[in-house]
């Protein structure tokens, strides 16, 4: 979804600056802009502001990006996976459903072991849910519905069900939010209890408490279809 350039050469900051730090410059200007639109939205932000904060020319904007909406997104184009890449990490036919929900917590928490970086990604979303630009209800259709259909499916296949049902749809979103309140709660886990946060290592016991957490809560609900049908 970046931008596509509007100019046939990079501005240079001082006009004989080599390709190699123009891209330097492109890299700045987009760590600038994610951590201050995430701090203060999209309306509130200044491309100027963007390039001071990068050390880069307004005018790169322009060449990179388009626009400072370009900008916007390429910010989310540079931290998103595309979604057949978190799909796939949990929706194979030959996984368990052990190995289903691992893969599927592992691609939810992955911010997270972006490690300094992190703060700064998930504001970005949080931001982008708060003040709406339209980028959201993109994000839905094109990411978090084929997720959130496919673990679906995935539930389908270990339940012995067809179809999605509404039973299996709020299964799917149980198992979902068990990690959603992680991931946006982690200011209050953090002062409670900062040491389930401290670091990739904390982040994998999370994986797997929250795998045994949603493996229960699955074979519960199999249980219950299975006495349905007796």
């Amino acid at each position: 979804m970046n931008a596509k350039p509007t100019h046939t050469s990079p501005p240079a900051d001082d006009g004989r600056k080599p390709r190699s730090d123009g891209e330097q410059s492109r890299e700045r200007l987009l760590q600038a802009a994610m951590r201050l639109f995430g701090e203060q939205g999209f309306s509130r932000t200044s491309t100027r502001e963007i390039a001071q904060a990068a050390g880069a020319n307004v005018a790169a904007i322009s060449y990179y990006f388009g626009d400072k909406a370009g900008l916007y997104q390429a910010c989310f184009s540079a931290i998103c996976t595309p979604v057949e890449n978190n799909i796939v990490m949990f929706d194979q036919p030959h996984f368990t459903l052990r190995e289903s929900l691992r893969g599927f917590y592992q691609q939810m928490t992955a911010p997270l072991m972006a490690g300094a970086d992190a703060e700064v990604l998930l504001k970005l979303f949080y931001r982008e849910m708060l003040e709406p630009t339209g980028f959201w209800q993109s994000e839905i259709e094109n990411n978090i519905k084929p997720e959130h259909m496919a673990l679906a499916g995935v539930l389908c296949r270990h339940l012995g069900v067809a179809a999605p049902d509404e039973r299996v749809h709020m299964l799917a979103y149980a198992v979902g939010a068990m990690c959603v309140q992680m991931l946006i709660g982690r200011d209050v886990v953090n002062a409670i209890t900062p040491h389930l946060m401290a670091g990739p290592e904390a982040i994998a016991a999370w994986v797997e408490h929250l795998t045994n957490f949603a493996e229960t809560l699955v074979l519960a609900e199999k249980t219950k279809l299975q006495q349905g049908k007796a």
